[in-house]
């Protein structure tokens, strides 16, 4: 995992994003939240799974289908399939051992 810091170019109101191979974190002082970083890595894998472009393809559609449903940003952003999967199980450090491909996938709703 690729760590770099930048405080613009984290989305305001966020303090870190993935865009494969690096996560960017809006600060120095976050590289030691396991919690955060672990939430970063599943995101990752994600990423990897779908190589990359087509990650960023279905986050956007979903976050607009999201969007129009709830008519609220953050509440579009909490229910993206992909989030979901990281939020669930990001304390589960040992999550990886059993995760299969494309678990995002049972968090679509």
């Amino acid at each position: 995992m690729l760590i770099v810091f930048s405080k613009y170019l984290v989305p305001k109101g966020f303090v870190g994003i993935t865009i494969f191979p690096f996560v960017i974190l809006r600060n120095k002082n976050l590289k030691n939240d396991e919690v955060l970083l672990f939430h970063e890595r599943i995101h990752l894998k994600q990423q990897s799974e779908m190589l990359v472009v087509f990650f960023f393809v279905w986050y956007v559609i979903e976050f607009l289908i999201r969007f129009l449903k709830h008519k609220d940003k953050l509440i579009a952003y909490r229910n993206i399939s992909f989030e979901l999967e990281a939020y669930a199980n990001e304390r589960n450090f040992k999550y990886f051992e059993n995760r299969k491909w494309f678990a995002f996938l049972k968090y679509l709703k």
